[in-house]
């Protein structure tokens, strides 16, 4: 039996656009002999549809779209993923299923069983869950069809979940394993992934076959790497990752094989090609083309512009240096360096007269009052005003360029350095930001060095630097980390080592930005626990404050 793999990146709600992609993996199939293609979970959808699946329509635009895949299959088998109208009265009104489509009919219909209810996921929302198992045949082999989370309970040992799917459908004697999924990326997952689908190849001793989505939605990156794993666990495949493919597979050479094609992977690589996909698809997938940036000659803005650049291509990004009388002229020189090593156009704006208009005006009110944070975000406020009055002109979006740290703790101006319309590094900690940019210049000096190597600022006052306000980023990161990625509690962080009034403090500061963080732009998510729909704090709470 010859297996294809179809790792799309699909757009939630284009059907048409689903369905195109579909049929053209379809037609490679059948020109390379295949007699089974499989796409991923909610493929007809995209993934996640969210409050879509409320509208019945979209529901039966995507049975239309089952419809059509029907008239293509013939002796061809199709596996994939799409919401499944209940039946009955009780419970969800929708499963989220695996279907296979055969000679023009449904021929089986399994629904995914563990809804994930944590993190980014809310499935349970949406979705009743599956009680009964099955497995289906196909050209004389049987088949045990899973949806994602379905094998992520591996001897029923997830405390989430009662039940392992794979331990019921086990004594049916299939002959392999198709997973359909939507795995989001974050730079642990690939690894994590890997290590569940060999455990369940330890425990049930068959091959898997287990397909992912790719490409971004929103702040969700989908990141590929599909795999094929026989039954002794070797990888016999890893899809490449952030990109399209499609494979096919002789199942007996799988059975067979001894070589595996397990691939390597950095943080780094897999961080920087997850956002730079991120900016492509939000841009894409929504008929955007350009944007800009405000360019300070730091660290944040300059990787944010190196991304932005490598995404879209240096003639759609557009940046503003906007000095004041605070800017050094090695910041102003720094950034129309890195303007011109990537070939972006620049546009020198300066805020002093602006500000000054600004001071002049509040007289009146701030009479007596002493230069403080107010006159700082004034200045930031100028440059958000800037930057989106040239959003607004040429119809470029804005690309946030606050790193994670600072939004952690609130170092950031409302309607001013917080604005964006895309948060591109909100989820990469200052101390990976330093490590983003020596990955970028890994072959060539992209970034200015001196933008890596000077302590950071934000230019607000005479001499101002981070470390004023905040400890030292090393320290900071290792904090919030534990914090918010680990979820330890303040006791626990203190025992490992870290000054208690410190800790005391970095926390507060959390809690109490919360607010600012729930005005922010979405956040391209690649660690484990990013700010957004992934960690959902209350913006009033009393903990820790």
């Amino acid at each position: 039996m010859k297996i294809a793999i179809a790792q799309i990146n699909y757009h939630i709600g284009n059907f048409e656009g689903n369905f195109s992609k579909m049929k053209e993996a379809i037609t490679k199939a059948r020109g390379e002999g295949a007699d089974l293609v499989c796409f991923s979970e909610l493929a007809t959808t995209g993934y996640p549809p969210r409050d879509f699946l409320e509208f019945r329509d979209f529901v039966e635009l995507s049975n239309r779209l089952i419809d059509r895949l029907k008239d293509l299959s013939g002796d061809l088998g199709i596996i994939l993923g799409a919401p499944t109208i209940n039946p009955v009265i009780e419970g969800k009104d929708l499963f989220n299923s695996v279907y296979l489509i055969h000679e023009k009919e449904v021929k089986y219909v399994q629904h995914k069983a563990l809804l994930p209810t944590y993190d980014i996921f809310d499935e349970y929302r949406y979705f009743e869950p599956g009680r009964g198992f099955g497995v289906v045949e196909f050209k004389g082999k049987k088949i045990a069809l899973t949806v994602c989370e379905d094998i992520w309970n591996v001897g029923n040992e997830n405390p989430l979940y009662t039940i392992s799917p794979l331990d019921e459908i086990i004594g049916l004697k299939p002959d392999f394993v198709v997973n359909v999924s939507a795995s989001p990326f974050s730079y642990k997952q690939s690894q994590q992934r890997i290590e569940v689908v060999k455990a369940n190849v330890d425990r049930y001793k068959i091959p898997f076959f287990y397909i992912n989505h790719c490409g971004a939605q929103t702040e969700l990156l989908f990141d590929g790497g599909s795999l094929v794993v026989n039954q002794r666990g070797v990888v016999v495949d890893e899809m490449p990752y952030f990109e399209e493919c499609f494979r096919c597979y002789d199942l007996e050479e799988v059975v067979a094989t001894d070589v595996s094609n397990e691939q390597d992977k950095s943080k780094m690589d897999l961080i920087h090609r997850g956002i730079v996909m991120g900016i492509r698809d939000y841009f894409g997938k929504l008929g955007l083309k350009t944007a800009v940036l405000g360019l300070s000659g730091g660290i944040d803005s300059a990787v944010t512009c190196a991304l932005a650049a490598e995404a879209l291509g240096p003639e759609n990004v557009r940046v503003a240096l906007m000095p004041s009388k605070y800017s050094s002229d090695h910041s102003v020189d720094d950034a129309r360096q890195l303007a011109e090593n990537l070939g972006v156009q620049y546009d020198i704006i300066s805020i002093r007269d602006p500000y000054e208009a600004f001071l002049n005006s509040m007289k009146p009110v701030f009479l007596g009052r002493k230069f403080d944070v107010t006159e700082e975000n004034i200045q930031a406020r100028i440059r958000g005003t800037i930057v989106m009055a040239i959003s607004n002109k040429f119809g470029a979006i804005l690309l946030n360029t606050s790193n994670k740290s600072e939004a952690a703790v609130g170092y950031g101006t409302l309607y001013g350095d917080m604005a964006g319309g895309l948060s591109v590094i909100g989820d990469v900690y200052k101390t990976e930001v330093y490590e983003l940019a020596r990955y970028i210049n890994r072959n060539k000096e992209v970034i200015p060095e001196n933008s890596i190597i000077k302590p950071p600022s934000a230019e607000l006052r005479p001499d101002q630097k981070d470390s004023d306000s905040l400890p030292e980023y090393e320290i900071l990161d290792e904090i919030l980390y534990q914090y918010i990625e680990e979820v330890k509690s303040p006791q626990d962080i203190i025992a490992d080592g870290y000054d208690a009034e410190l800790v005391a403090r970095i926390l507060k500061l959390v809690n109490t930005n919360e607010f600012k963080r729930f005005q922010a732009p979405p956040v391209i998510r690649v660690s484990p626990k990013a700010f957004g729909m992934g960690r959902r704090m209350p913006i009033v709470g009393k903990y820790l404050s």
